[in-house]
């Protein structure tokens, strides 16, 4: 996801929140595959071609035409064109060494940062400043207990990732620089994981900032799905337990996206397909000190979240089996598209992209606006 916090600006151009929301909504009829029409010409979710079949659970949205993904087969590619053409901007060597991809973070379109997950030293952190034409390995895990899940960013120089517990408690590395350095913070801020609770990897979204220095991590896997909340950029924290059901390893939050310091959406459920997922969302007001459920949730398990551009209200949700938007702040849901994405991420400019398996990568925004 792109670096949370930045300063809104004006859509100089493309949808309105309340456009892509319509456009969204109507029906496909007359679509061609991966399209919705709407009055007067929008188009949501138009697929475009990547050149491979790797799957995308990292995605980082810059604006309407410039957006970065990350997945397995070491793979990273980067757009300037809306999609049109992708650039195949892997680190070199990851093939070597089987490196997945689970999130990438960017800032334009020729700084970004990504991440690998896995046990030991299959977690490492990449960095490039020359839109992906050379990289530099910034962090390499070298504890064995640790496996990093996500990364986020406050602005261009501060920012989070996060691992699964150790000794008890999520680790937390911080950077001041970009990325270029990182350091664990004590662990003495944290509160106790609970037994058998870990972050799930599977949308890029389970730590998420908004405005300098407030970020939430999301859990699953333990006898309740939690969120954890920062004021401080990791330094302290406090947990609060979420609606989203758990008690397996399956089960829990996966995504969240918060739209300010106080409003978000939490989505998740049972990862497994066939099995349901019963109350997969909800909706807190308080930023996160409480959370309640939503009153219509996603019919099924979903991985990714996203506010729409400049809406207090507007809102997507991805998963395997589709997409679904909200009008009123996650409280109901429709689903509104049953192709496969992980992930979700929209612009301050306007646009929506979403990513998923088999090389999917689509764009929400205005049919020829792309360059």
């Amino acid at each position: 996801m792109r670096a949370k916090g930045k300063t809104r600006r004006l859509m100089s151009w493309g949808l309105s929140a309340a456009a892509l929301a319509t456009a969204l909504a109507t029906p496909a009829a007359a679509a061609t595959p991966g399209e919705w029409h709407g009055p007067g010409g929008p188009t949501a979710w138009t697929l475009t071609v990547t050149g491979t079949d790797a799957r995308f659970r990292g995605l980082a949205a810059v604006s309407q035409s410039t957006a970065w993904v990350a997945g397995s087969k070491e793979t990273v590619l980067r757009t300037t064109d809306g999609g049109h053409h992708w650039r195949d901007v892997s680190p070199p060597g990851a093939s070597q060494e089987a490196l997945e991809f689970r999130d990438i973070e960017a800032f334009d379109a020729r700084r970004a940062v990504a991440l690998a997950i896995g046990e030991g030293e299959a977690s490492r952190v990449f960095r490039t400043d020359n839109g992906g034409a050379t990289w530099t390995e910034s962090f390499r895990n070298t504890d064995a207990r640790a496996f990093y899940d996500c990364l986020t960013f406050f602005d261009s120089r501060h920012g989070l990732a996060m691992s699964d517990p150790v000794d008890g408690k999520y680790r937390i590395l911080s950077t001041a620089d970009g990325g270029r350095n990182w350091r664990v913070l004590p662990a003495a801020g944290m509160p106790d994981a609970q037994a058998g609770e870990a972050g799930f990897a599977a949308g890029g979204q389970c730590l998420v900032a908004s405005g300098p220095k407030d970020v939430w991590l999301a859990t699953g896997g333990a006898a309740t799905a939690r969120v954890l909340h920062s004021a401080d950029r990791g330094v302290t924290w406090t947990a609060a337990e979420s609606t989203i059901p758990a008690g397996d390893p399956a089960r829990g939050v996966f995504g969240l996206a918060f739209r300010d310091r106080h409003h978000g959406i939490a989505v998740g459920g049972d990862y497994r397909a066939g099995l349901p997922s019963p109350h997969a969302s909800a909706v807190t007001g308080d930023g996160g000190r409480s959370w309640q459920r939503s009153a219509n949730p996603p019919a099924a398990y979903r991985s990714g979240v996203a506010w729409l551009p400049h809406s207090r209200s507007g809102a997507l949700a991805v998963g395997p089996t589709g997409t679904d938007l909200t009008t009123d702040g996650g409280r109901t849901w429709r689903t509104v598209d049953t192709g496969s994405y992980d992930t979700v991420d929209c612009t301050p400019d306007g646009g929506c992209w979403a990513a998923g398996e088999n090389g999917r990568v689509a764009r929400g925004g205005t049919r020829g606006a792309g360059g």
